[in-house]
């Protein structure tokens, strides 16, 4: 996994989720990249496993629009074994189908910012609640 944290440099971005069988499970992820597409026109989310878009659908979507350096930001709290293994297993073979690069990028739940953000939620709750 790369330890860039910076998107601006790639064509596109595919936010990646788990996937659940459940539909709505879903909903955030798609009202995410629908608050996000009108400043960043090349994002889009895909989901590991479950869900549709598949990240092959994803990485074969931005490829068509022509992208050809392509980011995956997960959206998970941490790196475990699907960031470690599964992901990149999944990926190698989509770089050399579609001959574009793609970067796995830290989870966002490793970034300070947002762990900054989760501490002030989780604090705000925790005293509206006691």
């Amino acid at each position: 996994m790369r330890s860039q944290h910076s998107t601006h440099q790639y064509d596109h971005t595919i936010l990646l989720a788990h996937g659940s069988r459940d539909e709505q499970w879903a909903a955030p992820f798609f009202e995410l990249e629908k608050a996000l597409i009108e400043k960043y026109p090349s994002v889009s989310v895909a989901f590991m496993e479950l869900t549709s878009p598949t990240i092959e659908d994803s990485v074969k979507m931005a490829k068509t629009k022509g992208a050809r350096q392509i980011a995956i930001l997960p959206l998970f709290f941490a790196t475990g074994k699907h960031l470690k293994t599964d992901v990149p297993a999944m990926l190698e073979p989509l770089r050399l189908q579609y001959d574009v690069t793609i970067d796995l990028l830290p989870p966002v739940g490793e970034q300070n910012r947002f762990r900054q953000m989760m501490m002030e939620l989780v604090g705000s709750l925790l005293s509206e609640h006691s």
